[in-house]
C-alpha cells in the first residue's frame, strides 16, 4: 500500500533517446590517492576500451583525492593529451568524498565508477551502464557473488567479502549481493537526489547508497564480473571493516527510527504492476495477506501468553479482555507499519482508536465463545478454554483484517487532474473552425537531451567543481536542475559533515 501522497522528486524512467549533442553520454569517475604508478596504464586501457566498443560520447575522470606523490602531475598530463580525460583535484582524502564531488558536478546522464587497478574485467562496462540508458534500473553494480561470475583471490579477502555481505543481509536486509565491488553505475537524475542523504566519504559510502536505494524501492541492476584480486592494493582491511561496521550500525539505527526521507527518492514506476489498475483485483492484496497472517500469529502467540498469566490473577473473561487489549494495541501498531506500510506518527492515534473498535468486536466474540462454554460445561479445563479462543480468535482474525483494510488502512485512491496552461483558441472570423476536442494534453518532456555520439574533437569543459552535500538542504527538488560550482574544498564552513 502507497501511503504517501507524493510520487517522489524522481519522474518515471526513459529511455534516452539517441541524437547529437555536445555532452557526454558516460561519465566514467577513477577515485584514486597515490596510485602514480597505475594511473597512466588504467586510463590508456579504460580509454582504448571505450573508444573500441561505446557507441556514444564519454568522459573518463580522474578524482584525486589528496595524492601525496606524483599522482596529480600524471593526472594532469593524461587530461593534456587525451581530449576525453578530465582531471578533478580534491584536497582531503576519501573515495566517497570524490564519488559525491564529481558525480555532482557531471553533465552525463549516466555516472560510474571503477577502481584504478582494473581488477574488474572491462568486458562487463556496457552491460552495467546498459540498462541505465535503456531506462530498465536506476542504479548498477557488479557482483562478484553472482554464480556466474568468475572471480580470483585469497581466502582471507574471500572470506572477509562474504561475510561482510552476509551482515548486510542479516541487519539491514539487503538483497543485492556484492556491495563493495569497485564496478558502479547510477543514473544522474537518480545521483542528484540520492547523494545528499549519503553520510558517510569513505569505503562504506557505496553501501549506504545501495541500502537507501533499495529502502526507496528504486531498481538495482546487478552484472557478473570476472574479477582478479590486486595484491598490491593498499586497502587496509581491518580498518576499513571496523568503518564499514560503524555504517552499518549508523545506518541500520536511521531505518530503525524512519529518520531516512525515503519519499525523496521514490519514483513512479510505470511498469510497475503495483501501479496499474486492475479491475476487481485490489492492489498489495496478496503482501497484506502475507504481513498480516504473520503478525496475526505472533499476536496470537502474545495473547495466549497474556491470557495465561492474567488468567492466574483473575477470571477467563477479565483474563481474555486484558490480553485481547494489550494485544490489540500491539497488533495495530504492527500491521500499520509492517503490513499496511504506514510510516511516521501522523493519523497514529485514529488508527489505534479505530483498531480499538476493531478490539471491541473481537472482544465480543471471543467472550461470547467464553460464556458459550462456561453456560456448556461449569468447570471446562484450561486446555478446552485455550481451545475455544484460538477457534474464536481466527474468526476474528478473518474479521480484523477486512476492517484494516478497508476502514482503519484504506487504500488511496488519487485521482490525476492534467489541466492545459494554455488559453483556448478563439476566432472571431466566420471560417474559423471551432476545435472537435476541448481538452488539450501537454508534451512530454523528457528528462534528458538526445544521447550525443562520440565527438571527433573535445566538446564540452569540465573544470567546475561542486562541494560534497551541498544539496543536503533540499535545494535538489528538481532532479533536472543545474548544479552551481563551488570550490572543490571540503572544509568551508557549515559544512555538516
Amino acid at each position: 500500500m502507497r501511503t504517501d501522497s507524493s510520487p517522489g522528486n524522481l519522474p518515471a524512467r526513459e529511455h534516452l533517446p539517441a541524437g547529437d549533442a555536445g555532452a557526454p553520454v558516460l561519465d566514467v569517475v577513477i577515485p584514486v590517492y597515490n596510485e602514480e604508478k597505475d594511473l597512466q596504464p588504467c586510463v590508456l586501457r579504460l580509454h582504448e576500451h571505450l573508444k573500441r566498443t561505446f557507441p556514444y560520447a564519454f568522459r573518463i575522470t580522474i578524482a584525486d583525492n589528496a595524492s601525496t606523490d606524483t599522482t596529480p602531475q600524471v593526472a594532469s598530463r593524461l587530461e593534456a593529451e587525451i581530449a576525453e580525460v578530465s582531471n578533478f583535484r580534491l584536497e582531503q582524502k576519501g573515495r566517497g568524498r570524490a564519488l559525491r564531488a564529481v558525480w555532482s558536478a557531471s553533465d552525463a546522464p549516466i555516472l560510474a565508477y571503477m577502481d584504478v587497478d582494473l581488477s574488474t574485467d572491462l568486458n562487463a562496462l556496457l552491460p552495467l551502464v546498459a540498462p541505465l540508458i535503456s531506462g530498465h534500473s536506476d542504479l548498477a553494480i557488479g557482483s562478484r557473488l553472482a554464480r556466474s561470475s568468475r572471480v580470483v583471490r585469497g581466502p582471507k579477502r574471500e572470506f572477509i567479502s562474504r561475510s561482510y555481505n552476509l551482515i548486510l543481509r542479516g541487519s539491514l536486509q539487503a538483497r543485492f549481493s556484492d556491495a563493495q565491488c569497485g564496478f558502479k553505475a547510477i543514473r544522474r537524475d537518480v545521483a542528484q537526489v540520492l547523494l545528499p542523504m549519503v553520510e558517510d566519504t569513505g569505503w562504506f559510502f557505496d553501501t549506504e547508497m545501495l541500502v537507501i536505494a533499495e529502502r526507496a524501492g528504486l531498481r538495482i541492476h546487478e552484472v557478473p564480473v570476472d574479477w582478479v584480486d590486486d595484491p598490491d592494493s593498499t586497502v587496509h582491511i581491518v580498518k576499513t571493516a571496523t568503518e564499514d561496521l560503524k555504517g552499518v550500525w549508523r545506518v541500520g539505527r536511521a531505518l530503525a527510527t524512519g529518520s531516512l526521507p525515503l519519499d525523496r527518492v521514490t519514483r513512479p514506476f510505470g511498469d510497475d504492476p503495483r501501479d496499474r489498475e486492475i479491475q476487481d483485483v485490489p492492489k498489495g492484496l496478496a503482501r497484506q495477506l502475507v504481513g498480516f497472517c504473520v503478525v496475526g500469529g505472533l499476536s496470537t502467540l502474545f495473547y495466549l501468553l497474556l491470557y495465561s498469566v492474567f488468567r492466574q490473577f483473575g477470571g477467563s473473561q477479565v483474563a481474555n479482555a486484558l490480553a485481547l487489549l494489550v494485544s490489540a494495541v500491539a497488533n495495530t501498531a504492527a500491521n500499520r507499519r509492517l503490513t499496511f506500510g504506514v510510516r511516521g506518527g501522523g493519523s497514529a492515534v485514529k488508527h489505534q482508536a479505530q483498531g480499538l473498535v476493531v478490539f471491541g468486536i473481537g472482544l465480543a466474540l471471543t467472550s461470547g465463545s467464553l460464556a458459550a462454554l462456561n453456560a456448556a460445561s461449569s468447570d471446562p479445563a484450561h486446555s478446552t478454554e485455550l481451545a475455544v479462543l484460538i477457534a474464536a480468535n481466527l474468526a476474528a482474525t478473518v474479521l480484523r483484517f477486512l476492517l484494516f483494510r478497508a476502514w482503519v488502512f484504506p487504500e488511496r485512491r488519487e485521482s490525476t487532474v492534467v489541466a492545459s496552461h494554455q488559453p483556448a483558441p478563439t476566432c472571431s472570423s466566420p471560417t474559423c473552425s471551432s476545435p472537435t476536442r476541448s481538452t488539450q494534453y501537454p508534451t512530454r518532456q523528457l528528462p534528458y537531451a538526445p544521447l550525443p555520439q562520440r565527438p571527433t574533437a573535445p566538446q564540452y569543459s569540465y573544470d567546475t567543481q561542486i562541494r560534497a552535500g551541498e544539496a543536503a538542504d533540499q535545494t535538489w527538488r528538481d532532479a533536472t536542475m543545474q548544479l552551481q560550482p563551488v570550490r572543490p574544498s571540503d572544509n568551508t564552513p557549515g559544512d555538516p559533515r
